[in-house]
């Protein structure tokens, strides 16, 4: 990949770039996009403009960093400047936990017992604060190393553990308080 970037970017072919990139890394990056903003719809509306953003930037992009790290960093940003966003603060809409739960709702006890233990962490991950969750889902889900989360949120690596332990108490006790009021 990143052969294929450097030549895109000395060639000025950025648009062939991008499409690979889409190709690549999109749902990754629409999944996290997500982890941020808790709606479908509006994360795949981020991850259209986090690939217009890439192409616009491409001839700025360095080779600091893997271009996958480049892009998390860019959906990431996005996604905290929607946060705090006027529309994001005074629109609101209607929240699509479809994915998460589960599309199949023909057989709803087949999908209870397949999908419940994944939804319920899946909602109790959402509900911690960005920092925990931000650093849960590349560790865990992106199956990142910790220099690798601490690099794609410029942070210390101590601080990923810090967070990493703080986030995980979180979840425990979160899902342990659940499961107290389910029995």
């Amino acid at each position: 990949m990143e052969k294929l970037v450097e030549s895109s970017i000395t060639t000025g072919n950025h648009a062939d770039l991008v499409d690979e990139l889409m190709r690549t890394y999109g749902q990754e990056i629409q999944q996290l996009i997500f982890a941020y903003v808790h709606n479908e719809t509006i994360a795949e509306d981020l991850t259209q403009e986090v690939f217009v953003k890439c192409y616009k930037s491409l001839p700025s992009y360095k080779g600091k960093s893997t271009i996958k790290t480049w892009l998390w960093r860019i959906a990431i940003n996005h996604s905290k400047d929607y946060l705090k966003s006027w529309y994001n603060q005074r629109v609101k809409t209607a929240d699509n936990f479809g994915f998460i739960i589960g599309e199949d709702r023909d057989s709803v006890e087949r999908t209870i017992i397949q999908q419940d233990d994944d939804a319920q962490l899946a909602f109790a991950i959402m509900q911690l604060p960005i920092k925990y969750r931000e650093v849960i889902y590349f560790y865990y889900y992106e199956e990142c190393s910790i220099k690798e989360v601490a690099a794609v949120l410029e942070v210390n690596q101590n601080t990923v553990k810090t967070r990493l332990r703080k986030g995980k108490s979180l979840l425990k006790k979160m899902l342990e308080d659940s499961q107290w009021k389910n029995d």
